[in-house]
């Protein structure tokens, strides 16, 4: 199923429902992020997604961290919160929604790279390389507060 977001766009659809969903920035002990290149618009992403009934939001970062990149985490922190009302997502099948979304900052405990249902790709990038991945902007903006304010030294 494809998917398209509207952040700021007057001809953007109306949002049905406010979902709840957590995105993650894990950082390995070179400082390199990992990230998603998702199948449903190819661009590149955090590893993320909606919470489930009966989780708590980092349980659910922490499983779709596994579930997209075949990593396990371990949450370090909080990136930021994100709300903006004026970013929809229309997916094929004409869901239209709005996320309230937390960005955690987490870092490897196990596991390996691997692609999921959701993505074609999936890699470890130093934080200079990020510029020139194709991103939609709700994304970039959480990278770039994660290198603005809370990027942790490199070991």
């Amino acid at each position: 199923m494809g998917r398209r977001d509207y952040e700021d766009d007057p001809n953007a659809p109306a949002a049905q429902r406010l979902v709840p969903a957590a995105s993650v920035v894990v950082v390995d002990d070179s400082g390199r992020i990992l990230l998603q290149r998702r199948s449903d618009n190819d661009m590149w992403a955090l590893p993320g997604g909606v919470m489930h009934i009966g989780e708590s939001l980092p349980d659910c970062a922490v499983r779709e961290t596994r579930e997209e990149t075949g990593f396990d985490v371990e949450i370090t922190g909080i990136v930021g919160t994100y709300t903006n009302p004026r970013h929809v997502i229309a997916y094929d099948d004409g869901e239209v929604r709005q996320e309230f979304s937390i960005c955690f900052l987490a870092r490897p405990v196990a596991g390996q790279l691997a692609v999921s249902e959701e993505s074609t790709d999936v890699g470890w990038f130093l934080a200079e390389e990020v510029d020139a991945l194709p991103m939609v902007p709700s994304i970039r903006k959480r990278v770039d507060d994660w290198r603005d304010g809370n990027m942790p030294a490199a070991r």
